[in-house]
């Protein structure tokens, strides 16, 4: 059985199901908690961008791990 909870759009895995839609809604809330947790230790906004681009790089390439792991192709062109 394979798992369908993306599907690929283009380029981008949108969610398909409530398992889809429940990952890519914890991962936002994740960074605006990791984005609030680091702006209010750091001293400057550079400092903040800085520490906050990793984090969205690191829920970016899990998302599009699973993403991918876990997707169809959009409706009306061909699987390779």
């Amino acid at each position: 059985m394979k798992l369908q909870w993306f599907t690929r759009k283009g380029g981008l895995p949108v969610p398909s199901s409530f398992v889809g839609w429940v990952i890519l809604l914890a991962g936002i809330a994740y960074l605006i908690w990791k984005f609030l947790d680091i702006d209010s230790r750091s001293h400057s906004a550079s400092d903040t961008l800085m520490n906050f681009a990793f984090q969205v790089l690191v829920v970016a390439i899990l998302y599009a791990f699973i993403a991918i792991s876990t997707s169809s192709r959009s409706e009306g062109k061909e699987q390779l």
